[in-house]
């Protein structure tokens, strides 16, 4: 019976691996676009929905208190009062109007009047900043769609490697193909041994990364996708593999990583 044992990449593809005790948070948030595309759709659409349900309720405060400061709000029904904005009645109005204002609708029943300047400069510092919210929020949401993440669904791997002679040379084998029509341009495709080992000096190092040679040195590493492949790894005095006894192989722990990269012909 096969053991059953850990994995160091899960089959789907995801790393199966923590980060603990990460004293440093402060550097997810230098790279902020980063952090947002990498969260997870829920809390991505909340992030969303407040940048702009707080900037609306920000710049809605602020017109209702220059309202308030100017003194509009006391002289409503005075028709020889000339207001900051025309028909601002209260908050719900002021955060219509920033909404409108940030939106560029421009109803038109709530207009900025030439006589209060420092509405003038708000105005000019919403459109500013509005364009900035809308650039930074839909940029992060459109690299967040456009990730190729499902397309690895249609990209089908071999359940088993084989070790068998080819062409009279002992060899590591596994077969990979694609199910669509859109191919993958400039495919390559590599393979990683994953191996705790002891250096001679007595060092202790897990989870130690080998390459293995699926055809780099001939090019056979770049695949053209269009039909199921055999992926090949010569076992020769090269390989990780040499010195290991069908027997060892059985019981060792390792793992094989196979990363297959390109372009998604379609995006």
């Amino acid at each position: 019976a096969s053991r059953k044992r850990q994995r160091y990449v899960e089959k789907d593809g995801k790393c199966n691996v923590q980060h603990g005790n990460v004293r440093e948070t402060y550097r997810y948030l230098t790279d902020i676009f980063t952090t947002l595309v990498d969260l997870k759709w829920r809390f991505s659409l909340l992030i969303f929905i407040l940048a702009y349900a707080l900037t609306w309720l920000f710049f809605g405060l602020i017109w209702w208190v220059i309202a308030y400061s100017r003194g509009d709000l006391e002289h409503l029904g005075d028709h020889s009062w000339t207001p900051c904005v025309n028909n601002l009645n209260g908050f719900v109005s002021a955060f219509l109007f920033s909404i409108e204002t940030e939106t560029t609708i421009g109803y038109g029943h709530r207009v900025i009047t030439d006589t209060c300047p420092e509405g003038i400069v708000l105005l000019l510092l919403q459109a500013i900043l509005g364009s900035m919210v809308n650039a930074f929020m839909v940029g992060c949401m459109f690299v967040k769609i456009s990730q190729p993440n499902k397309r690895a669904e249609t990209l089908v791997f071999s359940s088993h490697a084989v070790v068998s002679l080819r062409d009279d040379r002992l060899c590591l084998m596994f077969r990979v193909g694609d199910l669509r029509d859109s191919h993958i341009v400039e495919a390559s495709i590599r393979a990683k041994l994953i191996q705790s080992k002891q250096t001679q000096e007595g060092e202790f190092i897990p989870l130690d990364q080998t390459d293995l040679s699926v055809g780099f040195e001939t090019g056979d590493d770049r695949l053209f996708l269009v039909s199921p492949l055999i992926i090949s790894h010569e076992i020769d005095e090269r390989s990780p593999f040499w010195d290991v006894s069908r027997g060892q192989l059985e019981r060792d722990d390792f793992e094989i990583v196979v990363i297959l990269e390109g372009m998604v012909e379609a995006t």
